[in-house]
């Protein structure tokens, strides 16, 4: 990322920047989660975030009443084209200075067009997954020009935007997503008290997955793989942190398969850190995913991880080093992985200590909240100084 600097830096007034933050709903999900960590952490000298929910608020949504603005309700029906109109009433009546467009879909399309209606001069939109749910479809690359910068949240993720959704590279820009690594330690005391709730002790060997319960997660897999590894370790247990549409034929699933003992299925939580500190194995079976925030976390805590080989996964989860890849779908090669895992406890442990010295460095929140206030802040000058250039150009010369 090329930053220019801050506006006063250039001798542009220097005060901070109402960005709106345009979203569908904020639902428990891992880019919903990066959003509230993010606004959270800006320096609000420098940016002055607020929420725009096309559609209900969500449970996270609701967390931010009385920490930020919170905006909902601005779309009715899929093809509402009047809410256009609603946000451009609402980025004037805010005072806003630019959007950030969370995910693909109707936010994407509606807020760059509201914002370019109104000659806002930060334009952005931020991804976070690679194709289906989550294609970026024809009518939003038709807003590729209007758009300052389509920020991508790791390396291939970049290629991805550039390559397969046809961005053009100079807008493309890599910010890696970020976890607070103070909150997300391991506790043994927490480890304890979490297995004695879930009726297992020390000795089970534990697997769990944090994700939201939808088709793309694949979390029928996480079943099928168990279901083959307690073959070899029949006191395993498993756990399964979430919730979403997929939650009933999941917990059929796993009464199919013989696991309903075994399998915990906890819902939403607010202590993940203590959730993740009571595994031995973190596993995520995504068919996609770009940077899931989930391995972030794990690590975070010291948690060996297998996944399936999508995204940028492979960048984050160094194989043999702070844990393992399999192919997308293989349950089989899914529970091999687990069983050599959950055999070598000494390993184990030495990976996940690597995990985190790996997010640590790499993975900050606060180098997140940085990428984007350095972006922020640069195409803000980058159009103040184009402005400023054009005036002065257009005085009569004496």
């Amino acid at each position: 990322m090329n930053a220019i600097g801050r506006p006063c830096e250039q001798g542009l007034g220097c005060r901070a920047l109402r960005m709106g933050f345009v979203i569908t709903s904020m639902p428990v999900g891992g880019a919903e989660t990066l959003l509230v960590n993010l606004m959270r952490r800006f320096s609000q000298g420098r940016v002055q975030p607020q929420v725009i929910c096309l559609k209900e608020r969500g449970v996270l949504g609701e967390q931010l009443v009385g920490e930020f603005p919170v905006h909902s309700g601005l779309i009715r029906q899929r093809w509402d084209a009047s809410v256009l109109w609603r946000l451009r009433q609402l980025l004037v009546q805010e005072r806003m200075d630019g959007v950030v467009t969370v995910g693909a879909g109707d936010k994407m399309f509606w807020g760059r067009l509201a914002a370019r209606s109104l000659g806002l001069p930060v334009i952005i939109s931020a991804l976070h997954s690679t194709g289906w749910p989550d294609g970026v479809g024809r009518a939003n690359r038709w807003l590729t020009p209007i758009t300052d910068a389509f920020v991508a949240v790791a390396e291939s993720h970049g290629d991805f935007l550039v390559e397969q959704e046809r961005f053009p590279a100079e807008k493309v820009q890599v910010i890696p997503n970020g976890i607070d690594t103070e909150r997300f330690r391991f506790s043994a005391a927490a480890r304890a008290a979490v297995r004695r709730s879930w009726g297992w002790d020390e000795a089970t060997p534990v697997c769990g997955v944090v994700a939201a319960l939808r088709p793309e997660k694949n979390l029928g897999l996480f079943l099928r793989a168990a279901a083959l590894v307690r073959e070899t370790l029949p006191t395993a247990g498993f756990v399964i942190v979430g919730s979403g549409p997929e939650e009933a034929g999941l917990r059929a699933l796993a009464a199919e398969l013989g696991l309903a003992d075994q399998v915990r299925f906890l819902g939403l939580r607010q202590d993940t850190p203590e959730v993740l500190s009571g595994l031995d194995l973190f596993a995520l079976t995504s068919d996609n995913e770009a940077s899931p925030v989930s391995i972030l976390e794990a690590f975070s805590v010291e948690r060996p991880v297998v996944s399936t080989r999508v995204g940028s996964v492979p960048e984050t989860v160094e194989e043999g080093r702070s844990g393992l890849l399999v192919p997308v779908g293989d349950a089989s090669a899914m529970a091999q992985a687990w069983l050599e895992v959950l055999s070598a406890a000494d390993r184990s442990r030495g990976w996940g200590v690597a995990g985190r010295e790996r997010v640590v460095t790499r993975h900050s929140l606060q180098s997140m909240t940085d990428g984007y206030t350095d972006l922020i802040e640069s195409i803000y000058a980058a159009k103040q100084r184009r402005e400023l250039f054009q005036t002065q150009r257009a005085r009569p010369r004496r």
